[in-house]
């Protein structure tokens, strides 16, 4: 099955080139063009990884993880930064972002922050899985 990607930026150039060369590597990738579009689409929609710009009108790429986390904990969060926002991307990471990585980026090193990123989802997932069965298993003496 295919990762699937959200990728939130307002720069609608910017996103249909990188979600045309993420799509080239295989990757499902879905598009926000706002933090509101983007907090609807998880809601409906279930993400392995989302690539979330930092600088946008309205939401912010900030208040947009928070509520992101709020929604889905264990969805991993990549985020884009200019030069001026490496502090705002850093504050991110402290606040559950995954990782962040400078624009323009360089498609290679993002794919492999997805990978990883992914990777990480997956693992919480499966250690949540384990303590559920285990609960089970002790709950009814097993």
């Amino acid at each position: 099955m295919k990762m699937k990607i959200l990728l939130v930026d307002d720069e609608k150039d910017f996103v249909a080139s990188l979600s045309q060369r993420l799509q080239i590597r295989g990757l499902d990738v879905k598009t926000a063009f706002s933090g509101e579009e983007a907090l609807d689409r998880i809601q409906q929609e279930e993400f392995d990884v989302v690539i979330l710009d930092v600088v946008m009108p309205g939401k912010d790429g900030i208040e947009t993880l928070k509520e992101i986390k709020e929604i889905e904990p264990l969805l991993q969060v990549i985020m884009l930064t200019g030069h001026a926002t490496v502090e705002t991307a850093i504050e991110g990471m402290k606040l559950g972002a995954y990782d962040y990585l400078m624009k323009p980026t360089e498609t290679g090193a993002l794919i492999e922050k997805i990978s990883n990123a992914h990777a990480l989802k997956k693992e919480h997932q499966e250690r949540i899985r384990k303590a559920e069965i285990n609960h089970i298993i002790k709950r009814r003496g097993w």
